[in-house]
């Protein structure tokens, strides 16, 4: 994986905890971990969402990935429904548990080995197929759409990985602004306590 690199290296989010109210700050600080066993994730599964996660936001930081499993965990779990989804597709639930199985045969069939135990290039490139809906032939895609899986998976891996605390330190994102608001909104105008770009290579 390449060095995550930032143009805000001496920003940290959580150094602003103290403006925010108490249970805006109780959700953030929870996005550190430790994180509960997987209600709905077996561990296979959540291993090989952290493995495709690493593909799609390109880094292989396990605190944060442990995150994003733990997100995508709680996401499949809630009984919250979900955004609308296209004719002839599963409910997320059985999208993504039928899907990571349909994944591991795809493997299987072209590598002799599981996903997890094929190497990353080859991990890249089944997902890569599996992106524009042009995955080998399994029964499986008969019920579990190619494009609409690949889409639920990073839709769900990159919002819980733009949600952690150390992304948005690192994106120069301030956090919660309520309820300190914000004073300075003219265009190109920060208020004292954001992020501020360091330019120097």
């Amino acid at each position: 994986m390449q060095e995550i690199r930032t143009r805000y290296p001496k920003y940290d989010v959580l150094k602003e905890q103290e403006h925010w109210d108490e249970h805006t700050r109780e959700i953030v600080k929870k996005r550190l971990g430790p994180f509960p066993k997987n209600n709905f994730l077996s561990d296979h599964e959540a291993d090989m969402i952290l493995s495709i996660a690493m593909h799609i936001v390109y880094d292989n930081r396990k605190d944060i990935l442990d995150y994003v499993v733990h997100h995508m965990d709680t996401t499949i779990s809630s009984p919250i429904g979900e955004d609308q989804r296209k004719v002839g597709t599963p409910e997320q639930k059985t999208l993504i548990r039928q899907g990571l199985k349909a994944i591991d045969k795809l493997a299987q069939q072209q590598y002799n080995a599981s996903f997890l135990e094929i190497d990353p290039n080859q991990q890249l490139s089944l997902l890569e197929d599996l992106q524009k809906g042009k995955a080998q032939q399994l029964k499986d895609w008969q019920q579990i759409p190619q494009k609409e899986l690949f889409k639920k998976l990073a839709t769900n891996i990159v919002s819980a990985y733009y949600s952690h605390p150390i992304v948005w330190s690192e994106i120069g994102y301030g956090g919660p602004a309520y309820p300190r608001g914000y004073v300075r909104v003219e265009k190109g105008l920060t208020d004292p306590w954001e992020a501020k770009r360091d330019d120097k290579e």
